[in-house]
Parts: C-alpha cells; structure tokens; sequence
C-alpha cells in the first residue's frame, strides 16, 4: 500500500494541495481536481472539518489518494491516519510525525527549506522530502542547488508553483510539486466551476510530463 502510494505520488507528479473555508469547498475541489486526471488530494488541517472530509473521500473515492497537509502534531498525525489519509506532510520539519509515520508505515513528506533541514528530514527516513515555501527562495535554482549535494533525495517543490515556473521546477530536478490556488482558484471553488479547474489539471499535468521528457533527453 505505502509503496503503491509512493509511485502514484512520483507517477503524477503533482500534490493539489486544498486550502478552502468549508468542507463543503474541500469535497468540490477534492472531486473536481480528480475527476480531471490528478487523483492525488493533500486536504490541510486549516480546513474546518479536515478530518471529516478525508474519511469521506476514503471511504467514498477509493481511487483517490487522500492526505493530510498542514499536520502540526502527533495527535492530529494519529487522527488522519485512523480517518484513512494515505500520506501526511508537514509545512515544517517534525522529526516525531516523521517517527510516527515511518512506523505505521504510511507515506511522510517532511517540510524543509536549509541544508541542515534537508539532512536531519532524510536520516528520518521520509517517502520525499517537501521544500517549502520554495518560491520565496529561488524557485527551480533553489532546487537544483540542493539537488547537488543530496542528488538521491526525492524533492517535492510547494510554495508559489505556477504555470510559468513549473516546468522549471521538474527540469530542476524536483520529483513532484505541491500546487495551491494555482491549479484550483478560490474563485472556481466559489462558482463551482469545474471546467474551469479541469482544465488547469490538465494544463499542468501536460507541463509536467513534458519537462520530464525534456530532462530524459537531457540526461
């Protein structure tokens, strides 16, 4: 299970992270990004409800991977994994939700940003390691200056990954993104626009699989 979970994430390439008001808002966007060809769901705890809407979303979307975002403590980690998340991430680095995941054997994505982050999050033995918030220190260059001396981990980039730098992202080196408002807008959310959503999916989805063309070629 943990591995099939682990080559989805890495197959997709994507992490559509939910950051919505209501858990009404979650269910629309869960649904909508995956019934347009991602079905990879990162459900953050600061959704009123969270918990409830990744029980709902295992039990009811068996063909959706639904995680935890946003997971500041054990007891929360121990929630999400009783309501059925298949992964959990953390926007900082918690070397105890690391523990805890490592051990239930359940896919963990430590948040790092330093050197020193990235080092003590790998030697915990996390599925990747999520580079938060990437943007805001140098986007795909960031990446590939890390990428240099730990060649062998597995970078999820999240923070500001948009249309424009997306591509760059993955040619830099990153396994998979965590894409935000950029692929489901608030604005979609609130008009139920599912079309309008679908559509950045596959945008997106097509970006990514090129530049890993584009990096195969290279290599």
């Amino acid at each position: 299970k943990k591995e099939q979970v682990r080559a989805r994430i890495e197959e997709i390439g994507i992490i559509p992270a939910i950051r919505v008001s209501s858990p009404q808002d979650a269910m629309f966007a869960a649904e909508t990004v995956c019934r347009s060809g991602i079905p990879i769901v990162e459900v953050t705890m600061t959704i009123p409800g969270a918990i409830e809407v990744i029980t709902e979303l295992a039990q009811n979307n068996p063909n959706v991977i639904a995680g935890a975002g946003t997971v500041f403590d054990l007891e929360t980690a121990r929630r999400c994994l009783d309501s059925g998340a298949q992964f959990l991430t953390s926007t900082g680095l918690d070397l105890d939700i690391v523990a805890f995941a490592v051990k239930h054997d359940i896919v963990v994505l430590p948040g790092a940003l330093t050197p020193t982050e990235v080092m003590a999050a790998w030697k915990a033995r996390p599925d990747f390691v999520k580079i938060f918030p990437c943007s805001q220190v140098g986007g795909p260059s960031y990446i590939r200056a890390l990428k240099g001396p730990f060649p062998h981990i597995p970078f999820i980039a999240a923070g500001g990954v948009n249309q424009q730098t997306v591509a760059d992202f993955i040619l830099a080196g990153a396994v998979a993104v965590g894409i935000g408002g950029e692929l489901i807008p608030h604005e979609a959310i609130h008009l139920r626009q599912e079309h309008w959503i679908g559509e950045l999916a596959r945008r997106f989805a097509a970006m990514v699989k090129d530049a890993r063309i584009q990096r195969q070629s290279r290599s």
